[in-house]
């Protein structure tokens, strides 16, 4: 997990966590993100962390769902030391965030206590100015307009980012594996897995995975011969076309295409279909047990020997490294 500071990775005896719901939250990522943690507490056998679940009054909070929540402390309350605080909310934000929330979480930035964002909740923080600086994502469909509206934090894509004392992700199940990297760099990776396994999965997401967005959306106002391209490549990743092939496919000139890929994504055709590629056999590596010498060649590599050389002049380790890390 990269950037951890000291404010996410010291160890006290038990941490305080605050949950903060707005109307409208998603059910399934307040769960992705607090259900770890009971975990923890079950089989560690003690309480590792204390959850508080806070609204901005005492009202019960109504999810996307309908179903309420009913918060145990109203946002603000001074009596309430908290070791972090989770804000949950929809994404987009439906209506306005009470300065007087704002100022609370200012306030618990001010004196360190590591804050996260759940799916909307990351555009809470931002809203509060307490993520400027920071690496943070939230849900795709919301990357361009964030990006537009908060151009001093650093927005990453991915499926969820851990910057020293900032925790945010795209929201649903990313949630969850975004808090078993916590737990496992608080407690230790073994305790993650053991939770991991408890939930039936077959393995905890790293931060470093991009989130799966739709290719028109990924390509925006691209010419449409640009996002057939991208779709044949996306097709066939075993058996990769030639720049010549594909520019036939699509019944232009291999010029014309290398222009759409140089203009809208910065990138020769060959380049681009070779991080496709590599993104694909990384995503194998992990998920499966497959040798690396069968993944290579289900990745269009012609022997191990140059799998091998391309992952690590792209990824900066070796296959092998990828697996044991």
């Amino acid at each position: 997990m990269p950037d951890s500071s000291s404010a996410v990775s010291a160890v006290p005896l038990s941490r305080h966590v605050g949950v903060l719901v707005l109307p409208g939250f998603s059910l399934l990522a307040e769960a992705s993100a607090t259900e770890p943690l009971v975990v923890a507490n079950r089989l560690e056998g003690r309480t590792l962390y204390r959850l508080s679940t806070y609204a901005v009054d005492a009202r019960p909070v109504a999810s996307a769902a309908g179903q309420a929540l009913v918060p145990q402390a109203e946002a603000g309350e001074p009596d309430q030391a908290l070791d972090m605080l989770l804000v949950c909310a929809p994404g987009p934000l439906s209506g306005s965030v009470p300065e007087a929330l704002l100022d609370w979480l200012r306030r618990l930035a001010a004196a360190r206590v590591v804050l996260g964002g759940i799916g909307g909740g990351t555009e809470v923080l931002a809203r509060a100015g307490v993520l400027e600086g920071y690496r943070a994502t939230l849900p795709w469909t919301r990357f361009e307009a964030f990006a537009r509206d908060y151009p001093r934090v650093r927005l990453s894509q991915q499926l969820f980012e851990i910057d020293r004392d900032r925790l945010t992700c795209g929201g649903g199940t990313a949630a969850m594996d975004m808090m078993m990297t916590l737990i496992g760099s608080q407690h230790g990776a073994e305790l993650a897995e053991r939770i991991s396994e408890h939930f039936v999965l077959e393995r905890i997401r790293m931060g470093d995975e991009p989130q799966q967005v739709p290719l028109r959306t990924r390509l925006g106002n691209a010419p449409q011969s640009l996002v057939d391209a991208v779709a044949l490549m996306e097709s066939n990743i075993e058996e990769p076309l030639t720049t010549h092939e594909l520019a036939a496919h699509l019944g232009i000139s291999r010029r014309q295409l290398e222009r759409l890929f140089k203009k809208y994504l910065q990138a020769v055709p060959s380049r681009y279909y070779l991080n496709l590629r590599l993104q694909q056999a990384r995503k194998l590596l992990r998920e499966s047990d497959r040798p690396a010498g069968e993944i290579a060649l289900q990745t269009g590599f012609s022997s191990a020997a140059h799998f091998s050389t391309a992952y690590r002049n792209h990824f900066g380790i070796t296959p092998r490294e990828e697996r044991l890390g």
